[in-house]
């Protein structure tokens, strides 16, 4: 999705202002708490040469000071980061996590943690040359699947997109069975900047000293990102070259991040964004402002933690700060430039091809359906249901089949129609901010009352979903629902309702914890009325889509050319992202948030053919339904008497096809 940004703030308006508003309240509350320790006279000793003697001069010089220092540099690092992908992927939503390298870096110290604790040991590789060496093998996955396609953005976008979940699936699924080994990594993950003395300082400096030069000497031909691949090949200049190089600068800007300190997700997303929002109208304004923005930005955030008593991580907690100021600037964004609807154009099907996938997909369902009712796992054995125990198990076996079936479709229908009102192959049912509204519901009744039900779940639930719409709804209004500020504003709220979990998850309260399973896709508690309310619902609203199908096919066209077709934009607008939310609102209230699901089937959906709008739908619903049952099948038979829940086991099995489908096209 090209952007221009010559009307990215109103006239006069300077990304100073911003960065100062950032930056006086971190600096007053550095002070205060600088103060707490040494009093002024000793300030400058402190900071110069401690008395070493005086363990409060210690504390400064190397804690205070250095956490300070850590947090600049970061921040600094992951808005130059995020502005680069943004400028390269063509895309308003992308981020430094976008290529997979937190994902990479994560899976690589979880898997030394169980079988290879050594490396991580004194006189092994150590925690920092780890961390890079697995974001770099998730970076160069990325590129070699994408690579066939020219490194295009879109396919660099679908890449990383499926490395990251697939890498965060499996790291999910070892947390669950390995959780008393992996407790230690969830303070990494979240972005911890605890310092112990100047190492990580000297460390970061100059490795992103060196890469931020070579970022400004490529300034000029980041600039021709602004036309697409075609524009730039009519001027005889090839993209590939200049895009792998871009990558690979921000890739290592985010690594030496993750490396040093962690996790700290929504920096990169946010401060190229509100620096945009303040007044950077120029790609060059904004590599300068970005970074400036991300570090006044995690400053202050960590300050605030420090002054809340550092609790959590400060990478969990910075869309607390970040996520408020994005929503309240969102309202004065406005996008120019060409339409951009960067959906994969793979060479077209037939529509017989397309008629026999679907019953291809039908075919396989049906065996699924009928294995996941009838064949399992107990207590001797694996076995087909006989006679006589068939009753009792079908009443235990088919409320679980008939939910993962009914949610894996919805949700694959709201990913279609998310991606095809927004025109973006990164949008999905979570971008909406559905599910982090339906979680913080749930856990708000969940501390509220003694004892929760499945009723008391569901209408909290409901309610915190509903909510969320109707606030992305205020916030569209005034674009006419136009997809980029309705993305930006999911994203925000997303990443606001994830750190609230995050901090509530924090508190180790088993309530809370419970939570980790619905989060991941389970239909644990799903129970026959459960499971025919969200049929009947769901099948309900799907059959308002067909009514919708013109309108799916002509919106990612770009705005213009729909009013041009006759298309009433502002309504279609609205009524799409309105049926869309209450599709996933539903999947989501049953068996929680389905990431793989909705993001990743309209894509298959679309490789195998299907590029038609209710072509594409039809198709997605019967693989997200397939993925799911046979999900939760697995789910709840390998692992006998333990169970995976169905969402993190959909990517797992999904995962692999869909890089196959990637790379192969």
């Amino acid at each position: 999705m090209t952007m221009t940004m010559d009307r990215a703030a109103p006239r006069g308006r300077h990304p100073a202002w911003l960065v100062a508003a950032l930056a006086l309240p971190a600096l007053a509350l550095a002070l205060m708490r600088l103060n707490g320790h040494v009093p002024p006279a000793l300030w400058s000793q402190a900071i110069l040469s401690p008395d070493i003697a005086d363990i409060r001069q210690l504390l400064v010089h190397y804690s205070v000071l250095p956490r300070i220092a850590v947090a600049v540099l970061c921040g600094a690092a992951l808005g130059l980061a995020g502005a680069v992908f943004q400028q390269v992927l063509r895309n308003p939503i992308a981020s430094p996590m976008t290529l997979g390298v937190a994902a990479g870096a994560r899976m690589a110290l979880t898997v030394a943690t169980l079988w290879a604790p050594a490396l991580i040991a004194p006189g092994g590789w150590g925690r920092e040359a780890l961390a890079v060496a697995g974001g770099g093998v998730a970076v160069m996955a990325v590129f070699g699947l994408a690579w066939r396609r020219g490194l295009s953005d879109v396919s660099l976008i679908l890449a990383g997109m499926i490395v990251s979940l697939y890498c965060g699936a499996l790291g999910a699924a070892l947390n669950l069975l390995y959780e008393p080994y992996l407790t230690a990594l969830f303070i990494w993950g979240g972005g911890s900047l605890v310092q112990q003395d100047w190492a990580v300082v000297v460390w970061l400096l100059p490795r992103l000293v060196i890469v931020g030069a070579l970022v400004a000497v490529m300034v000029r031909p980041l600039s021709l990102f602004e036309l697409d691949d075609e524009g730039a090949s009519g001027l005889g200049v090839s993209l590939r070259q200049m895009r792998l190089a871009a990558m690979a600068l921000a890739v290592a800007l985010t690594g030496f991040v993750v490396a040093a300190v962690g996790v700290i997700g929504f920096i990169g997303l946010a401060a190229p964004a509100l620096a945009r929002l303040a007044g950077a109208r120029r790609l060059r304004d904004r590599l300068i402002w970005a970074p400036l923005v991300g570090a006044a930005l995690l400053w202050l955030t960590d300050q605030v933690v420090l002054l809340a008593g550092e609790m959590l991580p400060t990478g969990a907690v910075t869309a607390l700060l970040g996520a408020p100021l994005l929503l309240w600037m969102l309202p004065r964004l406005s996008f120019g430039g060409r339409p951009g609807a960067e959906v994969p154009q793979e060479i077209a099907a037939r529509q017989g091809a397309v008629r026999r996938i679907a019953i291809i997909g039908l075919a396989g369902l049906a065996v699924v359906v009928i294995v996941a009712l009838g064949f399992g796992r107990t207590a001797d054995g694996w076995q087909w249901l006989s006679l006589d125990g068939a009753g009792d198990m079908l009443r235990w076996r088919w409320p679980r089949v008939l939910a993962a079936l009914t949610a894996g479709g919805l949700m694959a229908a709201a990913g279609c129609l998310m991606q095809r009102f927004t025109g973006n192959p990164m949008a999905s049912p979570e971008v909406l901010g559905i599910g982090g509204g339906a979680a913080i519901g749930t856990i708000i009744v969940g501390f509220l009352l003694p004892v929760v039900g499945r009723p008391e779940q569901i209408a909290a639930g409901s309610t915190g979903a509903l909510v969320t719409l109707i606030f992305i709804l205020w916030v569209g209004r005034r674009s006419g629902f136009g997809p980029e500020r309705v993305l930006l504003a999911g994203v925000a709220v997303g990443a606001l309702f994830d750190a609230l979990v995050v901090g509530m998850l924090a508190t180790g309260d088993p309530r809370a914890t419970m939570l980790l399973n619905w989060m991941a896709g389970s239909t644990y508690v799903v129970g026959p009325r459960d499971a025919v309310v969200t049929l009947v619902t769901g099948a309900v609203l799907l059959a308002l889509v067909p009514l919708a199908a013109r309108w799916l096919d002509i919106l990612p066209l770009g705005g213009p050319t729909a009013r041009a077709l006759g298309v009433p934009v502002g309504v279609s607008r609205l009524l799409v992202l309105v049926l869309a939310a209450g599709l996933a609102a539903i999947a989501t209230l049953v068996i929680g948030p389905l990431s793989f699901v909705g993001l990743m089937a309209p894509h298959i959906a679309r490789m195998a053919g299907a590029r038609r709008a209710l072509a594409q739908i039809v198709v997605a619903i019967i693989l997200g339904a397939l993925i799911m049952v046979a999900a939760d099948w697995l789910g709840r038979t390998l692992l006998f008497p333990r169970q995976m829940p169905a969402g993190l086991l959909a990517a797992l099995i999904g995962g692999p096809y869909f890089m196959w489908l990637l790379r192969r096209r």
